[in-house]
């Protein structure tokens, strides 16, 4: 029997006065799909969702849900006037008995249901509106980058329930760790079409990178074709002119067909210049303590940050990371302790609120009436790295069309705005680089862009990020604030993180510790040989650090391969060198102690 889809979209055209959003768009959503919503930053993909949601009318073509089906949709604004505290706007609609729900996700997702919406930030609306949705239980929920203002714990609660939950969902979303454990199918929007994968987000950039080759490969044929037939038609025409009319009219079409075909957007052109270097030594911090009134954000910390280090802060949302971050750039002091710059020190910040962006003025404007950009007597040119620049043109780069410039910055999506303060930043130059949450709205491309800048970036970063996908790809330390002024440094990223903290028992764990002690004793007295729990717990872990480790030996061999390195880049040449020769010590030490552990294991 055929299943009664949850929602279908039928021949969707949309305009806004301008090229079309979408033009003759159809999709089907079945109930139990679990579908990634994927595509660049501008594309359409939160338009589409209120398409779904009902909230904007196509121009043309139909939306239909199925019978009673509810469809639930979680917007980046939710708009909360008449409510007065964040609580009653998640309670609205829900019937007595299922307001335990609301209370159940905001513990999940760690918003106040007293807080005043007047006063509630925007990330605290947004919980707050996930919290609704996810109260109402729908059938269909719609969820446009449920993980911003999220920190990790957040994110892996609202990732257990998703995966428990028997609707169906459509979900926008950066980060590329939740995608993968969730989606099962993707739905790529690109120039406008919808495509549709049966294949979670783990198999898109595969499956994208595959339909651009096949369209090249079309593209490539169709050109030879048009080449060749307007050779015939200059040579053969005069001598065949009435029996060959419809050939002429081929020809027009076939170059008709080529007018029409919408060309593929290319990757944002970012671009990182360091600064003359900074000295080795970048920051010193020594046990620095911070409280306000009874919340202790640090405790007797301590860090030495060196040149070339990328380090990323985690922990929960208001446990301090961006505290810290200024106690280290010496923007707010410490209750005790020294912080110590070290010489030529020139850094940019890329804030979490986007302040630096003003949502008055035009893009235009955001860019020229930065003093640090202006040129002097030159009102439509900029200064970018230390050359003159055009306006447009340099918004160009940043896949911002001409039409856009004179736009203001409110009118541009939480994405683009992302790429506008990324453009004003790497307009300049610098040696230390501070990134509050630089992932949050930007597009799969674009994110893999700004990593491989990192990755290259001949200065400091330090970097505050709920993304672990992104922390895994970027950070070589990791300060771990686990709340209670505890900060605590690890080497590597996330995941490198949660292979090294210690495992905390839960209180059933405890109990069956403590009623088992006897016994372990026991055992161990009688086999002395058997591995323990860490040892069993490193076991399983040294695989992964194995292939991590080969992996970059690989990238940096091939880096390393590149002709004229060494007399044009000797110090890059010497950097890698380096880390080179320190991976394969690294990846020999792991290799011997996985055999260590393993003939540990099996005697």
């Amino acid at each position: 029997m055929a299943r009664v889809p949850l929602l279908q979209l039928s021949d969707i055209s949309l305009t806004f006065g301008g090229d079309p959003v979408f033009e003759n768009l159809s999709m089907v959503v079945q109930p139990g799909d679990r579908l990634a919503l994927v595509g660049r930053n501008g594309s359409g993909k939160s338009t589409l969702l209120k398409v779904m949601a009902g909230f904007i009318e196509p121009d043309k073509g139909g939306v239909v849900s199925g019978p009673g089906v509810q469809v639930g949709y979680m917007e980046q604004e939710p708009e909360m006037k008449g409510f007065a505290t964040l609580g009653d706007y998640a309670s609205s609609g829900l019937h007595e008995g299922e307001l335990y729900r609301v209370e159940r996700a905001g513990e999940g997702l760690k918003f106040d249901p007293a807080r005043s919406v007047e006063t509630a930030s925007g990330g605290e609306r947004r919980r707050a509106a996930l919290a609704k949705l996810m109260a109402e239980a729908p059938e269909l929920m719609l969820l446009d980058e449920p993980t911003n203002h999220l920190d990790i714990e957040a994110i892996a609660w609202l990732e257990s329930e998703l995966k428990a939950t028997k609707a169906g969902f459509v979900l926008i979303s950066h980060d590329r760790a939740f995608l993968r454990e969730l989606t099962r199918a993707t739905l790529w929007i690109d120039r406008g079409m919808a495509r549709r994968n049966e294949q979670g987000f783990e198999h898109f950039e595969a499956w994208r990178d595959k339909l651009w080759d096949e369209e090249d490969t079309q593209r490539h044929k169709l050109n030879r074709k048009i080449k060749s037939e307007a050779r015939w038609a200059v040579e053969g025409i005069s001598a065949r002119r009435k029996r060959n009319q419809g050939r002429v009219r081929a020809l027009q079409e076939l170059r008709d067909e080529r007018a029409g075909q919408i060309k593929r957007q290319g990757a944002a052109a970012m671009g990182l210049a360091a600064a003359p270097k900074s000295g080795k030594k970048v920051i010193e911090a020594h046990e620095l303590s911070k409280a306000y009134g009874d919340k202790q954000i640090l405790t007797n910390f301590s860090i030495t940050v060196q040149r070339g280090d990328r380090v990323a802060f985690v922990g929960p949302n208001g446990v301090g990371k961006t505290t810290v971050i200024k106690m280290l750039m010496q923007q707010e002091n410490p209750d005790s302790g020294t912080v110590k710059h070290g010489t030529n020190l020139s850094s940019v910040v890329f804030d979490q609120a986007r302040a630096q962006l003003d949502g008055e003025m035009s893009l235009w404007d955001s860019l020229t009436g930065d003093p640090d950009m202006r040129v002097s007597g030159k009102a439509d040119q900029i200064m970018v790295r230390g050359m003159p620049r055009h306006v447009i043109g340099y918004l160009k780069e940043f896949l911002f069309d001409e039409s856009q410039a004179r736009g203001p910055v409110k009118a541009l999506s939480g994405g683009e705005k992302a790429r506008l303060l990324l453009a004003k930043l790497m307009a300049k130059e610098s040696n230390l680089l501070v990134l509050d949450e630089p992932t949050n709205d930007l597009d799969v491309e674009s994110l893999d862009l700004l990593q491989e800048l990192l990755d290259t970036y001949d200065g400091t970063v330090l970097l505050v990020s709920h993304d672990r996908d992104f922390l895994d790809r970027v950070a070589s330390l990791t300060v771990a604030m686990e709340g209670n002024g505890t900060a605590t440094v690890y080497a590597g990223g996330w995941s490198d993180y949660q292979a090294q903290k210690p495992k905390v028992e839960s209180p059933k764990e405890s109990a069956k510790s403590k009623s088992n002690k006897a016994n372990v004793k026991r055992d161990a007295q009688q086999d002395k040989a058997k591995v323990s729990f860490t040892e069993k717990h490193r076991l399983e872990e040294l695989p992964k650090v194995i292939e991590r480790l080969e992996a970059e030996i690989a990238k940096l061999e091939e880096f390393l391969l590149q002709p004229n390195l060494f007399t044009e880049e000797p110090l890059k040449f010497s950097k890698a060198s380096d880390a080179l020769v320190e991976r394969h010590t690294m990846l020999s030490d792991a290799e011997e102690e996985w055999l260590m552990l393993e003939e540990k294991a099996e005697r």
